[in-house]
């Protein structure tokens, strides 16, 4: 392979080259197709931003459940049915009008996987890893959050030990609607604190 064929194999889409690697490791015995897709759909369907969706509109819906789950956010979670992997131990935080968390893991990537499945690619970068900690308004505005200069900004650091899971605020407008009406408006990002809910 010469240095311009490399090059241009580094430009290829992700999806490209996971699609070739995987293609490889099947035709030489390493990965079986059937258990790669059991994975891949189990974190599409099974574990993912919609069962943390499912726990913040429960939160919004019900006072009580919302109680428990800023007490105790694992045992309220796994009221749900969501527990497992990476979800030991949960703790969950609310954001008000005042009051805005955001969520990082400084050292690698640690992350809530039952109710937001696999970090996205820049929950990893180790730009956001150590800028959000340093300039999190700044960071936070340029993923298109803006907060007013009054707002609170705490940053959390998820840890092996502890994984954070950001309660949003519920957005005016909303009364209305139903549990199963308030899922779909939840957001991964809201979530993780660098987005907010909006009512449509």
């Amino acid at each position: 392979m010469t240095t311009s064929d490399a090059s241009s194999d580094q430009t290829l889409p992700v999806a490209l080259r996971t699609e070739a690697l995987e293609q490889l490791l099947t035709e030489r015995g390493l990965i079986d197709p059937e258990v790669m897709n059991g994975i891949i759909t189990h974190y599409e369907t099974n574990v993912g931003p919609l069962n943390g969706a499912k726990v913040v509109a429960r939160a919004w819906a019900d006072p009580d459940y919302r109680r428990r789950l800023l007490a105790d956010g694992t045992a309220a979670i796994k009221e749900l049915g969501f527990s497992g992997a990476q979800g030991e131990h949960i703790v969950v935080v609310e954001n008000t009008p005042t009051t805005h968390n955001v969520v990082v893991c400084t050292l690698c990537s640690c992350y809530p996987w039952p109710v937001l499945g696999l970090p996205p690619s820049w929950y990893k970068d180790p730009a956001y890893r150590s800028r959000v900690v340093r300039e999190p308004r700044v960071v936070l505005s340029e993923m298109g959050l803006e907060l007013d200069d009054d707002v609170k900004i705490v940053v959390r650091d998820s840890t092996s030990e502890v994984r954070w899971l950001v309660l949003p605020e519920r957005p005016a407008g909303t009364e209305h609607l139903s549990e199963e009406e308030l899922v779909p408006l939840v957001t991964r990002d809201a979530m993780v604190g660098v987005a907010k809910v909006t009512a449509s």
